[in-house]
């Protein structure tokens, strides 16, 4: 009866524990040669082709919002002029990074989880390990890292387009100074910022890629499967993405304290 019971209190944390131990593996075959080089140029265009203009898109409308509640709220308080400090350091800390990785794994990761997963069904991976070739190095590594580096460079992008999405909204709609706008833009933000937003970026990439290949290898069940993999693999990274951006925030703020005015 008591291994009845905890069998059953376990049986949530096996899907955890399997995850963990895939992702071991993958990060075990990164180092393992010979490197797929071409896969991964291949993947890494095909990620930034699907996600670009998305993450671009998405970015506007989170600066166009920080700037109208930060300056809403500041002009409440009297400091209406710290409003460009207040909103790129949300975006570059918070809004380019999660913007881009939630397209990053709404777009590309899908198309990988649906990929493997094809390939899974109609025993492709399986031919392969015949063959004495490990899916995991020869297909999930190039996706993973592909993910992972253009999530980097998308947060690049995306941080420079919220940012001018936010002055231009600032100016033109709430009637901000530009001058106030970008002399402020130093009162808060502060260089670290920048680079912990492209580490989460880097993060969230890894672990929106890993789900993604995850839940492909292991579809079961035919098509439906293979469907009901790629929407497992959306739900869980988000969940995962969004707890990973609290620890990273965490940490970040017991290592570089917020910067004054």
């Amino acid at each position: 009866m008591s291994q009845t019971v905890t069998a059953r209190l376990t049986r949530p944390l096996v899907p955890v524990g399997n995850l963990f131990a895939f992702a071991l593996e993958v990060f075990r075959a990164m180092f393992t040669r010979p490197f797929q080089w071409r896969e991964l140029s291949d993947q890494a265009w095909f990620v930034t082709r699907v996600s670009l203009l998305p993450a671009m898109a998405i970015t506007i409308p989170f600066g166009a919002v920080l700037s109208l509640q930060i300056g809403s709220l500041f002009n409440q308080l009297g400091a209406r002029s710290f409003t460009g400090a207040a909103a790129v350091t949300g975006i570059v800390q918070q809004a380019a990074p999660v913007a881009t990785v939630v397209i990053v794994a709404g777009a590309a990761g899908t198309a990988v989880a649906a990929d493997l997963g094809s390939r899974k069904i109609r025993e492709e991976l399986d031919a392969l390990q015949v063959l004495g070739i490990s899916p995991i190095q020869r297909l999930v590594v190039p996706r993973v890292l592909a993910m992972a580096g253009v999530a980097v460079l998308l947060n690049a992008v995306a941080t420079a387009v919220g940012t001018a999405g936010a002055y231009s909204f600032n100016v033109l709609v709430q009637g901000g100074s530009p001058g106030a706008y970008v002399s402020a833009f130093t009162a808060l933000a502060q260089l670290p910022d920048l680079w912990v937003g492209e580490l989460k970026a880097f993060v969230f990439g890894l672990i929106a890629g890993i789900v993604a290949a995850y839940q492909g290898v292991n579809a079961k069940g035919g098509p439906r499967g293979v469907g009901d993999g790629v929407n497992q693999s959306v739900v869980v990274s988000f969940v995962l993405l969004f707890i990973a951006n609290t620890i990273i925030t965490a940490v970040y703020f017991q290592i570089v304290p917020p910067k004054g005015l």
